[in-house]
C-alpha cells in the first residue's frame, strides 16, 4: 500500500472541463452539466485502493447530506484498466451500486482528466465554488487504514460548511494520502 500525497494545486484554479462516461448510467457527462448550484466536489477514487475502501461509507454519508444543500459530488477513476481490471468501467458500475453511490462515477480512460487536475492519489478531493474556482484540495480527514482515527470527513465537511455559509476557510489544508493513480505505461 503506497502512501502517495496529493498535489496541492493553487486555490482559485478553475476546474478543467471534461466529458466522461458515467459507469452507472452509461451516459457521457460533462462538468458543466453536472456542477452544483453552490459547489462541486470532484474526487479521484477507485474500487480497489485500501484508502478509498476505508472511507467509502463516510463518503456516501457526506454526499447524501450535502447534495441537498446544492453541492454536487462527482467521482472519477483514472486507473489503467488493463493492468488493474478491478478498476474497469464494468466493475465500477457494480462497485457504485454495492457502495450506494448517489453521485456519478466517471471513467477517465485516457487519464487526461486526472492529468488536467494534477491528481496523484486515491482518494484525492477538490472542492470548487459555484464559479468552478478551487477553494479546497486535499484530504477527507486524518483517518487512514490502521491508524485507529475514526473516519469523520472533518476536513472536507468543514470546507463544505465554509462554502455554504460564505465563510473563509482558515483551517490548514492537508494533502490527501493514498494509493498512487495507476498510470498507463
Amino acid at each position: 500500500m503506497a502512501n502517495t500525497p496529493s498535489n496541492m494545486i493553487p486555490l482559485g484554479t478553475k476546474a478543467p472541463d471534461f466529458s466522461l462516461l458515467d459507469t452507472i448510467s452509461g451516459s457521457v457527462l460533462t462538468l458543466n452539466k453536472l456542477k452544483g448550484a453552490k459547489g462541486t466536489v470532484i474526487m479521484f477514487i477507485c474500487n480497489h485502493c485500501p484508502f478509498v475502501i476505508h472511507i467509502n461509507a463516510q463518503l456516501v454519508k457526506i454526499a447524501n447530506s450535502y447534495i441537498e444543500k446544492g453541492i454536487q459530488f462527482i467521482a472519477i477513476s483514472s486507473n489503467d484498466e488493463i493492468n488493474y481490471p478491478q478498476d474497469g468501467p464494468d466493475k465500477m458500475k457494480i462497485h457504485a451500486k454495492t457502495e450506494h453511490y448517489t453521485f456519478p462515477y466517471l471513467y477517465d480512460e485516457t487519464q487526461q482528466v486526472a492529468k488536467a487536475y494534477d491528481a496523484a492519489c486515491t482518494p484525492d478531493f477538490y472542492l470548487f465554488d459555484s464559479d468552478l474556482k478551487l477553494i479546497y484540495r486535499g484530504q477527507l480527514d486524518d483517518s487512514r487504514p490502521g491508524n485507529n482515527i475514526p473516519v469523520t470527513g472533518h476536513d472536507l465537511r468543514h470546507a463544505l460548511d465554509c462554502l455554504i455559509e460564505n465563510k473563509e476557510n482558515t483551517s490548514p489544508q492537508k494533502p490527501s494520502i493514498g494509493c498512487n493513480i495507476k498510470w498507463k505505461q
